[in-house]
């Protein structure tokens, strides 16, 4: 398997790039891959429950995305709060950098904040004259491929209707699909895995094993560790419960699919050849080139089959990133 950045790489027309969000979260169209003989349908979401038996188990992620997206009072310096290093001190994203050096200010809430240090990965630490709730004016942090101003939509939108745990910068998209009624009819459970700024990277390296991820909170409950160790066949939803469900198996040092309640950090990085100890199938959306989200899936299906597959989505019109349409990978 290549570790070459260049071998996962594909061309895609920037108007397949969904901008908004179908008007119904379960209206979006599905690709089926199966692996064992490398067949490619095309399905729809709403259809999604029959393919899941009684003994199988969704896995689906419960973060929920914060209100992390600020303004400064001018307009003129956007803010992604990342993380709390303590009172009246934060770790952001920033643009523009250049006018954000050490020593720089600005006011958020009429709160002035001074940068006191740029990390390696380009964040910024900045202290408050006084301790500011970030969130309460803040905004749903949407992925820059997203190029239209955000609405009052998109607090609602990109957001899972199972969100419950505070703690992203950004949705687990594989999730946007479902709604409360597709899930009833669905054996599942929830994990938890912060989604990062990781997730807005690329990878610089020409050596993809030399990429390093950011670190990421998850948690198992002990009930969902439960329900995980007798389902039948695992099936993730989103590449963030791929990487909490192997995270786990590999912290306990436990045989296939035997896991425990647990909580920590992960920077597990999949990419092939990966063998997988818990998840039999894969939910997802569709990722963009070159990124570790599109390593994670052809690790598990296969570079070729995957990229065949992205292939065949483009020229079917499949809308992609956030609020595009969705893959099943049996």
């Amino acid at each position: 398997m290549s570790v070459r950045l260049s071998d996962y790489d594909y061309v895609l027309p920037r108007e397949l790039i969904a901008q908004h969000p179908l008007e119904h979260r379960q209206d979006s169209r599905m690709m089926v891959l199966h692996r064992a003989d490398q067949k490619i349908e095309h399905r729809q979401f709403r259809e999604i429950k029959t393919f899941v038996q009684p003994s199988d188990l969704l896995v689906l992620n419960d973060t929920r995305v914060l209100s992390a997206r600020r303004f400064s009072d001018e307009g003129g310096i956007e803010f992604l709060f990342l993380e709390r290093l303590g009172s009246a001190r934060w770790k952001c994203m920033v643009m523009p950098g250049r006018k954000m050096r050490v020593g720089a200010t600005a006011t958020i809430d009429h709160v002035c904040l001074r940068v006191e240090e740029i990390t390696t990965e380009g964040e910024r630490v900045v202290a408050f004259d006084k301790d500011i709730d970030v969130y309460a004016g803040g905004s749903t942090p949407l992925p820059p491929y997203i190029t239209r101003p955000g609405d009052e939509t998109d607090a609602a939108r990109y957001q899972t209707v199972f969100a419950r745990e505070p703690g992203a910068v950004a949705a687990p998209t594989a999730g946007l699909h479902f709604t409360l009624e597709i899930l009833s009819e669905i054996p599942h459970t929830f994990v938890t895995l912060h989604v990062g700024p990781g997730t807005f990277l690329p990878v610089r390296s020409d050596n993809i094993s030399q990429h390093r991820m950011y670190a990421e909170r998850f948690c198992i409950s002990p009930e969902a560790a439960d329900k995980i160790n007798k389902a039948r066949r695992i099936v993730a939803v989103g590449t963030t419960a791929v990487r909490v469900l192997e995270t786990a198996t590999r912290n306990t040092g436990l045989v296939r699919r035997q896991i425990e309640q647990q909580s920590g950090e992960t920077d597990l990085f999949i990419y092939p050849p990966f063998t997988f100890r818990v998840v039999d199938a894969l939910f997802t959306n569709f990722h963009l080139p070159r990124s570790t989200l599109l390593m994670l899936v052809s690790a598990f299906a296969g570079r070729e089959f995957t990229l065949r597959a992205y292939e065949e989505a483009v020229r079917a019109g499949y809308r992609f990133y956030s609020y595009g349409d969705c893959m099943l990978i049996l």
